[in-house]
């Protein structure tokens, strides 16, 4: 395949093959796309979605519990939280094949349209949803609906942009254009933490949780309505679709993919399981475990993780320059093994005070940042280019519901119930599940 970055002015001359190209004219433009444009849409993209990801994430540990489950002790009531947070991950694989059947009868600008402003409705009617106190159980099977709604839009918004920026990308700093994708989680953690640090430091308890933590979401709406343009102003133009075509990145049948790469798939989601284990378990699972066995103040210490996610940042930035001159494989088993180590030190660090406590965050977020800025192209770029739009997608999909989906349910059910070493056991699990993935991977293509 070739990789030539200096076609793109070009493009537009290019005729148009895809089917349904009128639709992708609208908001076009006449200037050729570069990668810088391609880069903006990707971290825009995903900053926003991971924003709506966070906000809901660290309600289901502050508001939550108090809001929907006033009836269940706190620990019961964080894990009822956790039960319908996981949802999401479920109904997106299912989201993934509704709307790529819809990209494929209609474009990939009617799919992201339809997708993000479903997100965006079911984040902004969580904000609006009645508490326990008022509608009973109905406000409980509501979030729920609404967690799965949420789950389902995600399986929309895939938009290929990080797949084209990995595949234009020179052949030397292909680790580099992989992890700017991966940017736009500690970018939403961030922004989604500072709103909650700032409005539990500045409103009573009682304000908080009858009307405060309503703002984030709709905060979250705007943004998603934001992207949702800025987005569409780079995939509705003529060179977009065009360098889609050259490289084949358009929505295929699921059953085809998983027919004929289904391998890939499975090896792609666990090669990045230490990544998603551990995802949750710096930025959920520390919270929850602090509001229920510690006195800390939870705006303080979202501060803390914010510190946490400026440190992922750069640990993103450069796992791009340590994957361009050792591999992008090998930095993923690396970042794995001393996930695998850091995982021990789980108990000592979080019973360990606060100086414990920050130093498990912030060195657990530059190990975050540092690994999951490889997550996504390991092992994906195995697949045939015909395959890959839809088999990346997948594999995305199955890493979260295996990795993350369920990840502050167990740890915190099992650190309630067993203690602070079966945490270290279950991210150990998620590390050593990734070193088999991408040693069975590198097997694979020796054989082959």
């Amino acid at each position: 395949m070739q990789q030539n970055t200096t076609t793109y002015g070009d493009a537009a001359a290019s005729p148009i093959t895809a089917p349904h190209s009128g639709a992708r004219n609208i908001n076009s433009r006449d200037t050729a796309i570069s990668p810088g444009d391609i880069a903006v849409g990707v971290v825009i993209g995903r900053a926003s979605e991971y924003f709506d990801f966070f906000v809901y994430a660290i309600a289901s540990v502050l508001v939550f519990p108090a809001v929907f489950f006033p009836f269940a002790d706190r620990l019961e009531g964080t894990l009822y939280s956790f039960a319908i947070f996981a949802l999401a991950y479920i109904a997106r694989p299912i989201g993934t094949l509704i709307f790529m059947a819809i990209q494929r009868h209609f474009s990939r600008e009617i799919k992201l349209t339809i997708a993000l402003f479903m997100l965006g409705t079911a984040t902004v009617a969580i904000s609006a949803l009645p508490t326990y106190s008022r509608w009973g159980e109905w406000a409980i099977i509501s979030l729920a609906v609404l967690r799965l709604g949420q789950g389902f839009a995600l399986g929309g918004t895939w938009d290929g942009l990080p797949s084209l920026l990995a595949l234009n990308a020179p052949e030397h700093k292909r680790g580099w254009y992989a992890m700017l994708g991966q940017l736009g989680a500690p970018v939403g953690f961030i922004i989604a933490a500072g709103v909650f640090s700032y409005l539990m430091a500045e409103l009573s308890q009682d304000d908080f949780l009858v009307w405060g933590w309503r703002f984030p979401f709709y905060v979250a709406f705007a943004i998603n309505v934001v992207a949702l343009f800025a987005r569409l102003r780079l995939i509705s133009t003529p060179d977009y679709t065009h360098l889609l075509d050259e490289h084949q990145l358009d929505a295929v049948p699921v059953r085809e993919v998983a027919g004929k790469q289904g391998s890939t798939i499975v090896l792609g989601a666990l090669a990045a399981l230490a990544s998603y284990a551990l995802f949750h378990l710096v930025t959920v699972f520390p919270l929850s475990w602090l509001q229920l066995y510690d006195t800390r103040s939870m705006s303080d210490f979202l501060v803390v993780q914010i510190w946490g996610g400026g440190l992922a940042i750069v640990g993103v930035l450069a796992s791009g320059l340590i994957a361009d001159k050792f591999g992008r494989r090998n930095t993923l088993g690396t970042l794995a093994a001393l996930i695998a180590l850091f995982s021990g030190f789980v108990p000592t660090l979080m019973d360990g005070g606060a100086t414990g406590q920050n130093t498990f965050i912030l060195v657990g977020f530059l190990l975050l940042g540092m690994s999951y800025g490889q997550a996504s192209g390991a092992v994906t770029s195995n697949f045939l280019p015909e395959y890959r739009y839809t088999g990346a997608a997948l594999t995305s999909d199955l890493a979260w519901l295996v990795g993350a989906a369920f990840a502050p349910l167990v740890a915190l059910g099992l650190a309630a119930n067993y203690g602070l070493g079966y945490v270290s056991l279950y991210l150990l699990s998620g590390a050593l599940a990734s070193l088999a993935a991408l040693s069975l991977n590198r097997a694979l293509e020796i054989r082959n």
